[in-house]
């Protein structure tokens, strides 16, 4: 007997809660219960714009770089080449193997392959040729000012400091302060005479450096916001320019303006058909026309503001 009532109790029970559900359900119905959506702000537009490009039909571009008087030199596999503002050809040489960095100071050319350097003279002729520094080099940039040139090891992880006669004279990021480098980008650029910008790319941050390896500072995040750096091993190639920084990354293959902190100032171009795996080389000389060489169609782009 008491089975029984157990049971029809606990019947009761199931059937009054389904009962209340039904009930809450249609009186819902009636109320006004607002749906919260949260909606992803827009990122800003580009403020710059392709003013020209040029297609290179030597071999694969790789890199570029401009010197203070606006001369352009374009690196890629086995060729060195140089043009003019207007971009009409000056000469061109047949290269070793592929020029994967460039950088020019006063009338001398620095040209990067995988293990050496090599020294171009304003004529397009070969001075001299440096290194290899490592057996496991895999250089990927190089800076040269009027003291000193440095160059990024990616096989190594270090950065070198050589004299202008090309022998070493200190590295970077040998102690407690390692680069962190996954892949073959691995940008660094020489300032003044002994500021050293790096770009750590695991860590996703652009340091500043002394040429003796003293690590000063440091910016950057992880992130797809505009002033973030997305993805692994960004960023991918920067350069130096008044304002601050022009920055080029992969994996969201876009290119960016940061001030002198790492604070986000616009974008050059976020909304592009660039290939989203291959980031692009970038060079300015005053900051106002911004050079990229885009590896995957070997195309040099020539950008400038929109209101200008």
């Amino acid at each position: 007997m008491k089975k029984k009532v157990y049971a029809i109790i606990s019947l009761l029970i199931i059937l009054s809660f389904i009962g209340y559900i039904i009930y809450d359900s249609i009186s819902a119905g009636g109320r006004d219960n607002p749906v919260e959506v949260t909606v992803k702000a827009a990122d800003p537009p580009d403020q710059w714009r392709i003013e020209k490009d040029l297609q290179i039909t030597d071999g694969q571009l790789l890199s570029v770089a401009v010197s203070e008087n606006g001369t352009v030199f374009l690196g890629g596999d086995s060729f060195l080449a140089c043009y003019d503002e207007s971009l009409s050809a000056k000469w061109k040489i047949k290269m070793p193997g592929k020029i994967n960095a460039l950088s020019v100071c006063g009338d001398t050319v620095y040209a990067a392959s995988v293990e050496l350097l090599f020294l171009v003279n304003g004529d397009g002729k070969m001075i001299a040729e440096w290194g290899p520094y490592e057996a496991n080099s895999i250089i990927t940039s190089v800076s040269a000012g009027r003291k000193y040139v440095v160059f990024a090891d990616a096989g190594a992880k270090r950065i070198f400091i050589l004299r202008k006669d090309g022998e070493v004279t200190s590295m970077l990021g040998q102690g407690n302060d390692k680069f962190i480098i996954p892949s073959a980008y691995f940008d660094v650029a020489l300032t003044g005479e002994d500021v050293v910008f790096a770009a750590n790319t695991g860590h996703r941050r652009i340091e500043t450096w002394s040429v003796d390896g003293i690590k000063k500072s440091q910016f950057g995040e992880p992130g797809t916001a505009p002033g973030a750096f997305c993805g692994c091993c960004n960023p991918a190639h920067f350069a130096v320019i008044p304002l601050g920084f022009v920055t080029a990354e992969k994996g969201i293959n876009r290119i960016k303006i940061l001030g002198t902190n790492g604070e986000f100032i616009e974008f050059v171009s976020s909304n592009n058909n660039f290939t989203a795996s291959i980031p692009l080389d970038v060079a300015s000389a005053d900051g106002k026309t911004i050079y990229a060489a885009n590896p995957a169609d070997s195309k040099l782009y020539v950008f400038t503001r929109k209101n200008n």
